[in-house]
């Protein structure tokens, strides 16, 4: 057998928990051609998942799949890709990932292995041990029923300190479809958490003592690195900073890079001025402070410091100090999260005393993170929060729920805004107590479901932000129009993808946008102004498409879509570009295996195809265009009456987005009336054997029904 490539590790470990066997599998021979993470995870499911499978069979997997980039030098490269048949996907369970940061994907690299296959159920709950070659499963008895930070203690206290721990809360072991996975304290993937508690292993806890070797050249990697770091900016690739300052050319208040100098990390011990020139490259972790940016400018004098994954300068979670809450909640009054997990409390209320940036809703965040990363309560990025205020303000619940459980809840103290409140409801959620706790558990899907509410109450109303099949919106028309549409139709759950959404909202002016644009898509008009939209056009859906391959890519590779891509930069010497190609240097670097730009794009879309065929086996439903490539009608009305394309309006035009839609088949391949890969797509792509399955499903358009 030929010697492993740079940047993998070499092997896939499989572990059934029906049986105890333990073995191993070589990744680059099966599993080379899907790089790593989402691509490994789709192609295990697509060979050894039939349709059909739920998401608490014993029969479903679950792949935690590392990338070829992760655990090396390049930047944000922390990712953990974690696949399964996702169980809050309505009404059908279909494919879908959740994506976890930290130390996990860098810590399995350097143990020797590129993912782990989980099949099977165990009898007993058990808990996997990982050190180098050495892998066991040990009773996790008494560690069933203790939530995340118990579990991930106790462990590490077995194997040391410098392990990392991915576990499950009660809400996990309860099989909620609404439970994370997390490790390394906030880095969590949503959704998965039931998937591992019905296999009843409660944890995997990894150390390892190796490397990841690069088969390129050492210099020009070490000068790879060093541009990449040059080409960043703050937080989701912000690279103007929010505030007027020589240093720059240009600023936006939008922007996430707001560390201006002036500003202090009040609780840091002792607390840390930002000073100097804001594009030091030693100085990145700076830019960012999402505690700051999320909850308003009181939250800079608790700010502690940045943290976040394996070589990433910009540490997007914000560490913060609050010690009322020690006081008053019994909690510690230390915590870290960022975006949603750092606003999980907050997003309960509709009201809070003080306002949305006040005391109480600081000290609110501060609950929901202790609370929800123990129990290990996913917000299916705000879903939750926007379920339950509907539930209860719409009179929903009064009757639904019995009137005893209904009198128990503390709903006077969710009007007036009291934090406590959270210890009433998040328990309820994530031990599944209760007709509430069952239902809420389930995620949106589940509720419609449970209660027979019609979707359509949702996919009408604004302020759900409902998409379809039981998730949210997920960066849509709202920053980036038909594009946004666009990507927010193609998966099973939110989108999750940055890739569009991170250049329109990168602070730049219009005018340096479209100049970017027309070197990277082709066309000035692949961009669009935030709320200034125009109709649609071809350059648009390829920038769709672009963006979708590139999330799998990164997704696949252990790259955070989060924070990139990398096509804009804070240079002016540069013309403000980043560069287009850096994923493809640093895969050719990584493995000796030297791929250029179009051919690292080709994996991404065979990647990205490859889970539209398991969308397709699993719905059983060729016409993916009418039956799953949905827009809700609230993306169709505006409140307040303005008409599409008028200044400052996000509302689309029906006839406009089923124009997109034609356009957005055709740049990827794909059959116009279906939205079905042809099998000349699936030829192109190295994926003949999918399309032959497919079609003798009659899953490939142009066949007789």
């Amino acid at each position: 057998m030929a010697a492993t490539p740079g940047g993998f590790s070499g092997k896939v470990l499989r572990v059934d928990l029906s049986t105890g066997k333990i073995s191993t599998e070589d990744t680059v021979e099966k599993y080379g051609d899907v790089l790593g993470g989402t691509g490994l995870g789709y192609r295990v499911l697509w060979e050894e998942v039939p349709p059909g499978v739920g998401s608490f069979d014993p029969a479903n997997k679950l792949v935690f799949a590392t990338g070829v980039l992760a655990g090396t030098g390049v930047p944000c490269n922390g990712r953990t890709a974690v696949t399964t048949i996702f169980p809050t996907c309505w009404p059908r369970q279909l494919v879908g990932s959740g994506h976890m940061g930290g130390q996990f994907a860098a810590k399995l690299k350097y143990a020797g292995f590129d993912a782990i296959i989980v099949e099977g159920r165990s009898e007993r709950p058990v808990w996997l041990f990982i050190r180098d070659a050495r892998v066991e499963l040990r009773s996790a008895a008494h560690l069933w029923g203790t939530g995340i930070r118990r579990a991930s203690l106790e462990i590490s206290q077995e194997m040391g300190a410098d392990c990392v721990v991915a576990a499950i809360g009660q809400a996990g072991e309860q099989l909620a479809p609404m439970a994370i996975v997390a490790n390394s304290l906030s880095h969590s993937a949503g959704g998965v958490g039931g998937v591992m508690g019905s296999k009843n292993l409660k944890a995997i806890g990894v150390q390892g003592s190796g490397a990841v070797k690069i088969a390129g050249d050492k210099g020009e990697w070490e000068k790879l690195i060093k541009f990449h770091l040059s080409i960043l900016g703050g937080n989701n690739q912000h690279v103007v900073p929010s505030f007027p300052t020589p240093q720059s050319e240009y600023y936006n208040p939008g922007s996430r890079w707001v560390g201006e100098p002036g500003r202090r990390w009040g609780a840091a011990e002792p607390p840390v001025e930002i000073t100097g020139n804001i594009f030091d490259l030693n100085r990145i972790a700076y830019r960012t402070n999402s505690a700051a940016f999320f909850l308003g400018e009181g939250a800079w004098r608790h700010t502690v410091r940045g943290n976040g994954c394996t070589a990433c300068p910009i540490r997007c979670h914000t560490v913060v100090k609050v010690p009322s809450v020690a006081a008053k909640y019994g909690i510690r009054e230390v915590a870290q999260n960022t975006c949603t997990g750092l606003l999980f409390g907050r997003s309960f209320f509709k009201r809070l005393p003080g306002g949305m940036q006040g005391q109480a809703a600081l000290e609110a965040c501060m609950v929901g993170m202790h609370l929800a990363d123990d129990l290990g309560v996913w917000c299916n990025y705000g879903q939750l929060q926007r379920d339950l205020q509907k539930l209860y303000y719409d009179g929903l619940l009064k009757t639904k729920l019995g009137a005893a459980e209904y009198a128990s809840i503390p709903w006077d103290k969710y009007e007036a805004g009291d934090p406590a409140f959270l210890f009433d409801i998040l328990p309820r959620i994530g031990e599944r107590r209760g007709e509430l706790g069952q239902v809420l558990s389930q995620g949106t899907g589940g509720l419609f479901t449970h209660w027979s509410i019609p979707e359509e109450t949702w996919a009408r109303d604004h302020n759900t932000l409902y998409w379809k099949q039981g998730h949210p919106k997920h960066h849509a028309n709202e920053d980036d129009g038909q594009c946004g549409v666009i990507i927010n139709t193609q998966y099973n759950r939110d989108s999750q993808c940055h890739s569009h959404s991170n250049f329109v909202r990168n602070g730049l002016p219009l005018a340096v946008q479209k100049k970017l644009a027309a070197e990277v898509w082709g066309s000035p008009d692949a961009v669009d102004g935030v709320g200034n939209y125009t109709p649609m056009n071809v350059h648009k859906a390829r920038r769709a498409r672009w963006s979708l391959v590139r999330k799998e890519l990164h997704d696949s590779l252990g790259l955070c879509n989060w924070m990139g891509p990398w096509v804009a930069s804070p240079l002016k010497e540069r013309g403000y570009r980043g560069d287009d190609s850096l994923e493809s240097r640093f895969y050719s670097l990584a493995t000796g295996q030297k791929l250029d730009r179009e051919a690292l794009d080709r994996a991404g879309e065979r990647i990205f195809t490859l889970h539209r065929a398991l969308t397709l086996r699993g719905m059983g439903e060729v016409d993916l265009r009418a039956q799953h490539d949905l827009t809700p009608h609230w993306v169709f009305a505006d409140p307040s009456g303005a008409a599409p394309f008028s200044k400052g309006a996000i509302r689309m035009d029906e006839a406009d987005i089923s124009r997109g839609m034609d356009q957005f088949y055709e740049v990827m391949g794909w059959d116009r009336a279906t939205g079905a890969p042809t099998m000349e797509t699936y030829a192109r792509l190295g994926l003949k054997d999918v399309g032959a399955d497919l079609k003798a499903r009659k899953l490939v358009p142009g066949d007789p029904a």
